[in-house]
């Protein structure tokens, strides 16, 4: 994986951060006025944030169960060593997979899968994830509560 080299923040892009990952929807005058900065310059500074990748996108957080997503598990992967380029890509193509992770341990990938029930979680686990190829093994844990900090 290529190293990406970090992108230098001061305490006012940081600040800015914050309030957006509190509140993506947020105007850039809110912004402005809450890190206390000028519009124009909250707007130059969430665009560099930007196009330097700091910040990737938008996007709104769902509650799972209120969404009729009412099975959630964390399933970790064993795979074949030179399998991670072509299962990701497959991996993502999964619309229960909501995130994806290489890590190092006892073993390889870690997902996060959400299913409209236990029968929709099983199909996903049996007859997607281990039927594919560089899968070795899988270990399901069922997450009976969600907690989201942000």
């Amino acid at each position: 994986m290529p190293e990406h080299p970090a992108v230098p923040l001061d305490e006012v892009d940081r600040r800015i951060i914050a309030e957006l990952v509190g509140d993506g929807r947020l105007s850039v005058t809110t912004v402005a006025e809450r890190v206390h900065i000028s519009r124009a310059h909250a707007y130059s500074r969430i665009s560099r944030l930007t196009s330097t990748g700091v910040l990737t996108r938008f996007t709104a957080l769902v509650d799972p169960a209120k969404a009729g997503l009412k099975s959630s598990a964390y399933v970790t992967l064993k795979v074949s060593q030179h399998a991670w380029r072509e299962l990701k890509e497959a991996l993502r193509a999964i619309p229960e997979v909501e995130h994806i992770a290489l890590v190092g341990g006892d073993f390889d990938v870690i997902l996060l899968v959400r299913a409209e029930d236990n029968a929709g979680l099983r199909r996903v686990i049996f007859d997607q994830l281990q039927s594919m190829p560089g899968v070795q093994d899988t270990q399901t844990f069922l997450i009976f509560e969600d907690l989201d900090n942000r």
